[in-house]
């Protein structure tokens, strides 16, 4: 008898671990919110989801989510998800049974080369919310504040009060998926989470470069609207660096038409060209950078800005018709390109 009631004690505490153990194994991996996108393609197996869920460490144990799944008959359904390391499992199975949460979220694809002003414009449309109470709070310093101190390639430089916005050139363009309810902050939150992404690989050869990431983001802007061909963009890259380095002006007319807040399909004034401005590298008396970057630049073009090519050309003249752009070392030659393609 009294090995018997011994017997059924260990039963008692091995169920009770398990017990324990499996409730634990319900719970999230993390107390911080951690967004990560997670898809499940078409005909995907159960096993094989439980599997990259772990992967993903958006769950803490297969064999306790399989069971849970198992118990409570759970169909899961292909789609992609926005799931968080701080949910617990009952909370990442319960979108995956109810086919994701593409209902309560919209799309936006920012396209390189676009301005700030455009991108909030894109998500007022979408967000239905008021465009004047949006690019206010995007340019509010203490928006930026909070930014600077998650951010390691945001820092103070951003508040020069020259600027039109501060987060121009900062945005990653791409395409992204935002909750239906989220903030400004949450949506920028995520795209300066892709710029860090891409900035990341470049961290080591910008601090090499002599120049600020500010200065990296404007010199890419520039080459962004100046080059539409990425065989062209080291080239003008060069011609930027070039111009720096003997204290030339850039003579850029893509920044006269940022400082007169002017895209480049809309006519422009001679009197706006020659507008004195923190941006209107056109001037011969501006010498060295614009103050901050004239548009959101790709990752070729930032590329590019880290790694010019190695040419002697001074001048460049583009073609606005073509997209062609013709480069030389000669003023003359210059002055002839501005004849035949201007």
């Amino acid at each position: 008898m009294k090995k018997i009631l011994i017997f059924l004690g260990v039963i008692v505490v091995i169920l009770s671990g398990l017990i324990i153990g499996y409730n634990l194994n319900l719970s999230s991996v993390s107390k911080k919110s951690e967004e990560v996108a997670f898809v499940i393609d078409s005909g995907t197996s159960t096993k094989k989801v439980v599997a990259n869920l772990k992967k993903a460490n958006l769950i803490k144990s297969e064999s306790v989510a399989l069971i849970y799944i198992k118990l409570h008959k759970i169909p899961i359904k292909a789609g992609k998800y926005d799931l968080n390391r701080n949910m617990d499992l009952k909370a990442i199975l319960a979108l995956l049974e109810n086919g994701g949460v593409a209902d309560n979220t919209f799309k936006i694809t920012f396209k390189e080369g676009n301005t700030l002003e455009t991108f909030v414009k894109q998500i007022a449309e979408a967000s239905k919310k008021s465009y004047d109470e949006l690019i206010k709070e995007i340019n509010d310093p203490e928006f930026i504040k909070p930014l600077i101190t998650k951010y390691w390639f945001l820092d103070e430089e951003l508040l020069n009060k020259s600027v039109y916005y501060y987060l121009e050139g900062y945005l990653y363009p791409n395409t992204y998926e935002f909750y239906k309810d989220a903030s400004l902050n949450d949506m920028v939150t995520k795209m300066l989470d892709e710029t860090g992404r891409i900035l990341d690989s470049y961290q080591d050869k910008i601090n090499a470069s002599g120049y600020s990431v500010h200065d990296i983001l404007t010199i890419a802007s520039i080459i962004e609207k100046e080059a539409v061909k990425e065989s062209d963009r080291g080239k003008v890259s060069q011609v930027i660096y070039k111009r720096l380095a003997t204290n030339m002006s850039l003579g850029m007319d893509v920044t006269a038409y940022y400082g007169a807040r002017k895209s480049m399909t809309e006519s422009i004034t001679k009197a706006e060209l020659n507008d004195s401005n923190p941006y209107n590298t056109r001037l011969t008396s501006f010498l060295g950078l614009p103050v901050g970057a004239i548009c959101n630049p790709s990752r070729s073009s930032i590329n590019a800005a880290l790694y010019p090519s190695d040419t002697d050309y001074v001048y460049f003249f583009a073609d606005i018709k073509t997209g062609e752009v013709h480069f030389t070392d000669n003023f003359n030659e210059f002055q002839t390109f501005k004849e035949i393609y201007g």
